[in-house]
């Protein structure tokens, strides 16, 4: 971590009369728990149990051996990766329109435990428990409180749509677990950024410029370059946090300048700030993406590895042969995807808008199987089935915490519930720009701890300051413990549909609650 070189102490106070050290306290706000040691172990605690809860039974179930539902596109384009050292090369199939990280990932699974449901869930499941402790450790850091982080965990570990990602040979948890990490680098670079303007305050040489200091190389904005890259090298949608998570750390750098007392706090942004982020992020991220087509750079029976000769292209000759060839795949699939539209009178049975998917109007089923066939529900005929479907106690607030978040945002300038609403819209907020597409709710995934964040914070406004009274926190804490009895209440009601477990044709109409849902 670069630390700011000292210079000597200025007398005097900021332009506005006010004296250095209230700037000080004003840019490291409320400082982090000094319960670091109990932290670290809250953590490791919850993110162990929520990883045992991921892995059970991960095996469990497949269609009679082989994936289910998506699977059956990545799983066995992983195998083909495993078997040619990174890439696909299956030109009778021709359907590899997502990037390749995401399908190396689980060919680390299939390499360790086999071509079997363990195998090609090893490291989706990994990822899924690895999204618990970075929620733990960026609600701890959002609240200022040890016991939220801890809460947001819990809530992550009954969410119905990340557990049952983290159980799926799929795409989509890889990524929600690079920009979750991500997201986390950009508020430990508010945070760093804070804390090296608030040294220049102290030390009397903030001021020096009526544009502010420099700040030094930024390793946690660069961080955030790497993991945004990877995030869109598991599917091309991480570039929307690209440049949402890119605008947010220029408004954090705008408001820590202002704090500071800056004269130009925006001139100073864009001069002293604005080319370093577009690197960090701009072309780091860029870098790191074409960093994931490593195997397919270096291989020649890739799929499309020589697309401008096979397709008669010409176009774009100015740019070397691979980079070129890539760029033309990439173009192809990209028309696949903006022209994969809904059929006139002959929809997906499950497909959705993205206006469902805040509260999960619209669910998947990945798995079903019913009959005599299936055992263990205590009776001649049982159903077996799989469907992702986010917990209604949480996914079902999400319209109002969403709104608190808005007033919150605009009217009390809560940069906490922006840095959350920002997080969230980049996953939602894009889908409305080509409705005709086919979209699935398993599209929301990378929502979901941006939720479980807004409600955290929620919480942390019913259990009220630490400092409150007796009565007051003693009554918050009630509240918060109910509403998290609930929600995991509600994950272990829904538990054997998120599963697979057998249960009676009875109690699987018990579980769809809505309509919508069948």
């Amino acid at each position: 971590m670069t630390a700011v070189l000292p210079r000597p102490r200025r007398a005097g106070t900021g332009p506005a009369g006010q004296p250095p050290s209230d700037r000080e306290a004003a840019l490291l706000g409320t400082p982090m728990p000094a319960d670091r040691m109990r932290a670290l172990w809250v953590t490791l605690v919850i993110t162990t149990v929520g990883g045992v809860v991921r892995l059970w039974n991960l095996g469990h179930p497949t269609d009679g051996g082989s994936p289910v539902f998506d699977e059956k596109h990545y799983v066995p384009q992983a195998w083909q990766m495993l078997r040619n050292g990174g890439y696909e090369d299956n030109y009778g199939y021709e359907l590899v329109v997502h990037p390749p990280l995401a399908k190396q990932l689980m060919a680390i699974g299939e390499w360790l435990l086999g071509y079997n449901g363990w195998g090609w869930r090893l490291t989706a499941a990994v990822a899924g428990t690895l999204i618990i402790l970075l929620v733990v450790r960026i609600a701890r850091r959002l609240t200022r409180s040890t016991l939220l982080g801890a809460i947001a965990g819990i809530l992550v570990i009954c969410d119905g749509v990340l557990h049952l990602q983290s159980r799926m040979g799929m795409l989509d948890i890889f990524q929600a677990l690079f920009v979750v990490a991500a997201f986390g680098c950009v508020l430990l670079d508010r945070d760093q950024v804070r804390q090296r303007l608030a040294t220049a305050v102290r030390e009397g040489w903030a001021h020096d410029t009526p544009f502010g200091p420099r700040l030094g190389f930024r390793w946690w904005r660069f961080g955030t370059g790497v993991l945004l890259g990877l995030a869109t090298g598991i599917k091309w949608s991480g570039m929307y946090w690209v440049i949402a998570f890119g605008l947010l750390t220029i408004a954090f750098d705008v408001a820590a300048r202002r704090t500071a007392g800056i004269t130009r706090p925006w001139t100073g942004v864009l001069r002293r700030d604005l080319a370093p982020a577009l690197w960090s992020i701009g072309v780091i991220s860029v870098l790191m993406y074409l960093s994931t087509w490593w195997a397919w750079f270096a291989s020649e029976t890739a799929t499309d590895r020589h697309y401008a000769e096979i397709s008669g292209d010409d176009s774009l000759a100015f740019l070397p042969g691979a980079l070129r060839n890539l760029v033309l795949y990439t173009l192809n699939v990209l028309d696949f995807h903006s022209s994969l539209a809904t059929p006139d009178g002959d929809p997906h049975p499950w497909e959705s808008k993205p206006w469902t998917w805040p509260m999960g109007l619209r669910p998947m089923l990945y798995h079903h199987e019913s009959g005599s066939q299936i055992n263990g529900c205590g009776q001649d005929d049982c159903v077996q089935a799989t469907m992702l479907i986010g917990t209604p106690a949480m996914w079902w607030l999400a319209l109002p915490v969403l709104g608190w978040g808005l007033w919150r945002m605009i009217f009390r300038a809560d940069w906490r519930y922006a840095a959350v609403l920002v997080g969230y819209g980049a996953g939602l907020l894009p889908w409305f720009m080509n409705l005709d597409r086919q979209m699935y709710y398993f599209y929301a995934t990378p929502l979901a701890p941006f939720l479980i964040l807004g409600i955290t914070l929620v919480l942390g406004h019913l259990l009220g300051r630490a400092k409150a009274g007796f009565e007051r926190r003693g009554t918050g804490l009630l509240v918060v413990s109910l509403y998290t009895g609930l929600v995991v209440a509600n994950f272990v009601w829904l538990w054997p549909i998120l599963v697979g477990e057998p249960i009676t044709p009875e109690r699987w109409n018990a579980e769809l609650w809505l309509p919508s849902w069948r």
